[in-house]
């Protein structure tokens, strides 16, 4: 009663939160997770007095059917990009229902790195934030739609018995506030494990600003957590996302970190132990709505590799959905091309022991988006090569185009026994049509060739593989489940 007598006087509302926070955070401990629920009905009441314009966000819409939030909700989604495939294995346990393998979730990727093939879905397109590149920020006027976590849970069942998904990735836009989201998507997890022993991936954003204590909970349900860094630098979210800050965004990312590190200690001493976020975490970045040369973004995915441990970092290239003047146009589309060679570069960084400053520097700071950043690179140090395959190390293999980390395993163990030729590489997977120029087999090149820069890169680019098909032929298309041309004749929920 007292509660509810201190929020119906406007000048006590802001009295009482302040003192809550301070009761709760007293000797800087975690909040209680009972005060967590105080603090998060505190925080409605606090939305539905204060700010009266989202007095429909407070409820969920229970008037529209699964079907159409279903679509609103995972068309919503499509413009995250940060999952791929699950990266844990999970035998089912003959109780609950499925399981997960480590290539198990995505089964198709677009050119461009996207997986496609999973039930991807946001819990709400609600939100009380004003992110300028975002289409659900509070002043996009589209249709507003959330699930309730008993939903989701159907949803995501009924999709599986199907065999339509093998897991779920669930994001969301911040309903009013990001406890109360954030407790809502544990709720969600919950139920799916406990009440209806869904043992299938799940992946799942941790919304920034939300308590450790909820996003403690939630990393014990999940197999991935992800939080978006959204743009490379801090400027560049001040401008475009003054609601977020690098600090809320940071922090739950170092927490998750931390606890990773400390679960695997507790599964050395006990290996039934509850496993947290066993695959790991990663972020995505927004490419091309800021003025970030990629020196600047791949600077920044070095560090978060090496200083918070992330499994992956995911590039989008911008699409301007708003028409936002703060935002720049992009006559020729989406930059698809630029996001390719910052995924080429991304797997250099994390499978081929390259350093951004090995690939830019600030007198070069862009790739070439005709060549893919190995070939750039090799194409620059020519007093490097040629190699001999018979020779050189694992980690000289590595720097030659066309050979792959699995091609230079092959090669390593191949030459073992006898000395390999062209035609043997060839079995073995190396790209010859790149790697010609720079490799030897018993001190002989494939053809006669110069190493001469022009001469190299004039053939390279005759390669027309530098540049995927779908980039070459193709326009930009997001996908969705809903997308007319890709639906089938079975119905999605029966």
């Amino acid at each position: 009663m007292w509660v509810y007598a201190a929020y119906s006087n406007k000048e006590m509302q802001i009295t009482v939160r302040i003192f809550l926070k301070l009761l709760c955070f007293s000797e800087q401990k975690f909040l209680s997770f009972t005060a967590i629920r105080v603090m998060m009905f505190l925080e409605h009441l606090f939305f539905n007095n204060i700010f009266e314009d989202y007095n429909t966000m407070n409820m969920i819409q229970m008037d529209m059917d699964l079907f159409e939030k279903l679509t609103i909700l995972s068309d919503a989604a499509k413009y995250d990009v940060a999952c791929t495939s699950s990266g844990v294995d999970r035998k089912g346990n003959g109780r609950g229902m499925g399981n997960s393998v480590a290539p198990g979730i995505c089964h198709t990727f677009s050119a461009d790195g996207r997986c496609i093939s999973l039930l991807k879905i946001l819990f709400t397109n609600e939100c009380i934030f004003n992110c300028a590149y975002c289409l659900n920020n509070r002043d996009s006027d589209i249709k507003r739609a959330s699930f309730t976590p008993d939903e989701i849970c159907t949803v995501t069942l009924e999709f599986y018995r199907r065999n339509y998904i093998e897991g779920l990735f669930l994001s969301s836009g911040i309903l009013i506030s990001p406890n109360y989201t954030m407790d809502l998507i544990y709720q969600t997890l919950l139920k799916l494990r406990t009440v209806h022993h869904f043992n299938g991936y799940i992946h799942v954003k941790a919304i920034p600003g939300a308590d450790p204590a909820l996003v403690e909970r939630t990393g014990f349900l999940a197999d991935r957590m992800s939080i978006n860094l959204e743009l490379p630098t801090a400027d560049s979210l001040q401008k475009l996302a003054p609601c977020k800050s690098r600090n809320t965004i940071l922090k739950p990312m170092r927490q998750i970190q931390n606890r990773i590190t400390d679960n695997k200690q507790e599964l050395t001493v006990y290996r039934k132990a509850p496993r947290f976020v066993p695959a790991g975490q990663s972020t995505q970045m927004i490419i091309g709505a800021t003025p970030e040369n990629d020196f600047q973004v791949m600077s920044v995915a070095e560090g978060l590799y090496q200083k918070f441990g992330l499994k992956r970092v995911f590039y989008s290239a911008f699409v301007n959905v708003n028409g936002n003047s703060m935002l720049p146009a992009l006559p020729g589309g989406p930059p698809l091309l630029r996001e390719h060679r910052l995924y080429q570069a991304d797997w250099l960084l994390r499978y081929y022991h390259f350093k951004v400053a090995e690939l830019l520097s600030e007198d070069r700071p862009d790739f070439n988006v005709f060549l893919d950043p190995k070939c750039d690179w090799a194409l620059r140090h020519l007093d490097f090569f040629p190699v001999e395959i018979n020779r050189a190390t694992y980690q000289t293999l590595l720097r030659v185009p066309g050979i792959g980390y699995k091609s230079a395993e092959r090669i390593v163990k191949a030459r073992r026994k006898n000395s390999l030729t062209f035609d043997d590489l060839k079995k073995i997977g190396v790209v010859l049509r790149r790697a010609l120029y720079f490799i030897t087999c018993s001190g002989k090149m494939m053809y006669r060739t110069k190493l001469d820069e022009n001469y190299i890169c004039e053939n390279l680019m005759r390669d027309k593989t530098q540049i995927p098909r779908d980039i070459r032929e193709g326009g930009y298309q997001q996908i969705s489940f809903f997308d007319k041309e890709l639906q089938t004749d079975f119905q999605l929920l029966t």
